[in-house]
Formats: C-alpha cells, sequence, structure tokens
C-alpha cells in the first residue's frame, strides 16, 4: 500500500508519453480490493494520471494481482484485467519488481525516488538469475523538484 516511486521499466506503449516522475499509489478499498493510481510527468510538463483498479488473485498472502484502468462496468469481461505479480520483494519492504507470466512487463518500483547504486544492483542480479533481461530496463527520471 501507498506511494511506490517508478525506478526504472521495461519501455511499454502505454506510458509511452511518460518522460519522468512516475509514481504508482496503491490503497485499500472498503470492497477489500486495491485502488492504484498510476501518475507521471509528459514531456509538455503536465501530469498525466490513470485511475484503475487492482485485485489479489489466491489467498491473503498471494503476490498476484489483476489490475484493471477500463471502467468499471467494463470489469466483467477477463480481457480489460492484467497480470501484475510482484516477483521480488527486498526485506525492508522498500524496492519491490513487479512483471507478469510473459516477462514482457517489467517495473522497480521503490519507497523512495533514489535507490541506493549496491541495493538496486543485488536486484538487478536476482531479476538476471530469474531469466529477465536486465538491459531492457530503462530508468526513470525524477528530478529534485516535481
Amino acid at each position: 500500500m501507498g506511494r511506490w516511486f517508478e525506478i526504472a521499466k521495461y519501455p511499454n506503449r502505454f506510458q509511452k508519453k511518460c518522460v519522468g516522475n512516475t509514481t504508482a499509489e496503491y490503497s485499500l478499498q472498503p470492497d477489500g480490493n486495491l485502488q492504484v493510481i498510476n501518475r507521471c510527468r509528459m514531456e509538455d510538463g503536465q501530469f498525466d494520471e490513470a485511475i484503475g483498479a487492482a485485485r489479489q488473485i489466491g489467498d491473503q498472502w498471494s503476490p498476484k494481482l489483476e489490475v484493471r484502468f477500463a471502467p468499471a462496468w467494463l470489469s466483467f469481461i477477463p480481457a480489460v484485467w492484467g497480470d501484475y505479480w510482484v516477483i521480488d520483494l527486498d526485506p525492508g519492504y522498500q524496492l519491490v519488481a513487479v512483471s507478469e507470466p510473459k516477462r514482457e512487463y517489467l517495473w522497480i518500483l521503490s519507497r523512495s525516488p533514489k535507490v541506493s547504486p549496491d541495493v538496486y544492483e543485488d536486484l538487478l542480479q536476482r531479476l538476471r538469475s530469474k531469466g529477465f533481461d536486465t538491459r531492457k530496463l530503462k530508468m526513470t527520471l525524477h528530478p529534485a523538484k516535481n
């Protein structure tokens, strides 16, 4: 839960307009699902925001979520939900890697906009050992002032 800063990602079509300051905020809703607010700065300096929903798949300890950014009235259609699986979480709950079964997407998120190079490299090593091509990761810019 809370706010996470995108540190790096595999480039993807739905974040093409984002040039930096990318965050994801997760909050528990009364129905037990999550609200997801993704936000990023665009080239013109404006911020873009996408509000979606997430639901946990499996038991209460499952690292697997499904997310959707389509309107709620379309939520009965399986295709509007995308896999969003936590594949690595450091013991301090400060750095996380998220992907999905096909490994087409990968995000590295942190509780702060800056990550120690040693901690980041340790995560990259764990991702490489899981078969991810970390050379495809693109770092996200987080200037000192938003």
